[in-house]
């Protein structure tokens, strides 16, 4: 992967479209957009309702058997209805209400402007890193910090240090801890703690006791107030695991469905200058071009909110989500008739995808290509080289693996 505006011609998924090409097929989504917007009506609401009124059942039923999590089936099933529960009102509920799928509908307790998820992230905050900027400048390097979450390496143009490394380990703990990783970007933590001036900008100040305030009480309800009323049973601490594994449950399972959403190989990504004067239909093309589906079953669609039509998704993000599988094979047929890869895959496959990039990223480029059993041994001695030299030394060996990489390709399609 490299950034689309740098491929050569032979390699560029878009070389073949005209400019006038890409505008009308930019008239072709705009025109799905509408069949939908046009056909939304009781069935609509009638779903979101029935789901919502279902997640709150059962994960008042899933905390009631765990008032009595000392008894270990009590435990299993309690624990995994509120970790279902959870992810349902995360996935299918929260994320979507959030983008103003459902304000068409005119409920007050539906909406955008005043619906609060059951995570660590203030929803406020939340719509403006997700739907203000990323859904804005999806996979912008350097301006959609979805990508990779402003912590990993991700795109070969990006300069290699031996401190990414450790971008596999980074990953999997923001994977277990997800409502806190996503909590920490939508504050720009790292942005915001850099300099004495940033941690004292009242609007930083004010945001961050905002989380805080939030993250106390996400803290109380499950960690405090649900054991303290397991106590009778003597559940206390069965009750407190339960709610820990019910959360990190929920967190890998939306970390591993966002990140098969732009992370896997072959999703393109795009230079901040391919953004500037960008009409309608190259807007609509990055999303099509840097988003990717998972293929599965109505359960598996069901409990990813969706996000497994993540294409659909990033062309129209304010249709109900249970549309999006309605109008996928129509959207599918754009990319085909105007000669474009529509990227699906099942969940395992899409995930095995998105960490070997991650691992492949954490490395030198080429780096994994240019090693094999024979050569392990020298490899691992120039990676401890890149590592502990300086960046003169790191730029040689980097020519070096980039030389290798060539001449291989060379061979092989000789």
């Amino acid at each position: 992967m490299t950034v689309l505006q740098k491929k050569t011609e032979s390699t560029n998924p878009i070389a073949h479209l005209s400019d006038e090409e890409i505008e009308r097929l930019g008239v072709e989504l705009d025109a799905i957009r509408q069949s939908i917007l046009d056909s939304r009506g009781e069935r609509d609401s009638a779903y979101i309702r029935t789901v919502i009124d279902a997640q709150r059942k059962l994960e008042l039923a899933s905390r009631a058997v765990l008032l009595a999590s000392a008894f270990p089936p009590a435990w299993v099933i309690g624990t995994a209805g509120l970790s279902v529960a959870k992810i349902i009102e995360n996935m299918e509920i929260g994320h979507n209400v959030m983008h103003g799928q459902w304000d068409w509908m005119r409920d007050p307790k539906i909406h955008s402007t005043t619906w609060e998820w059951d995570n660590a992230s203030p929803s406020d905050q939340w719509k403006h890193s997700h739907n203000e900027l990323h859904h804005t400048y999806t996979n912008v390097v350097g301006k959609d910090n979805d990508l990779g979450y402003g912590i990993m390496r991700v795109d070969e143009d990006q300069r290699w240090y031996p401190l990414y490394l450790a971008q596999p380990l980074w990953n999997f703990i923001n994977a277990c801890f997800f409502e806190y990783g996503i909590a920490a970007y939508d504050l720009e933590l790292g942005k915001n703690l850099s300099s004495e001036k940033r941690r004292q900008a009242p609007e930083f100040k004010a945001r961050a006791k905002q989380t805080l305030k939030k993250i106390r009480n996400q803290v109380r309800k499950d960690y405090v107030v649900h054991p303290l009323m397991s106590l009778p049973t003597g559940s206390f601490v069965p009750t407190l695991a339960a709610n820990f594994t019910a959360n990190l449950v929920r967190n890998l399972w939306t970390h591993s469905v966002i990140m098969c959403g732009h992370f896997p190989e072959g999703v393109e990504t795009f230079e901040r200058t391919s953004i500037e004067g960008e009409t309608r239909g190259e807007w609509y093309l990055r999303q099509m071009l840097g988003s990717a589906n998972i293929s599965g079953s109505k359960a598996m669609h069901f409990m990813t909110g969706n996000l497994s039509h993540q294409i659909e998704h990033h062309l129209f993000p304010d249709l109900p989500s249970n549309r999006y599988a309605e109008i996928a094979p129509q959207v599918q047929d754009v990319f085909q008739r105007y000669g474009l890869s529509y990227h699906m895959a099942p969940l395992p496959q899409q995930v095995a995808s998105a960490w070997h990039k991650v691992v492949r990223l954490s490395l030198p480029n080429d780096f994994l290509a240019t090693t094999n059993a024979k050569n392990l041994p020298s490899q691992l001695k120039v990676l401890f080289a890149m590592t502990t030299k300086g960046p003169k030394v790191r730029r040689a060996a980097q020519a070096r693996l980039t030389q290798q990489a060539r001449r291989a390709k060379v061979a092989a399609a000789a």
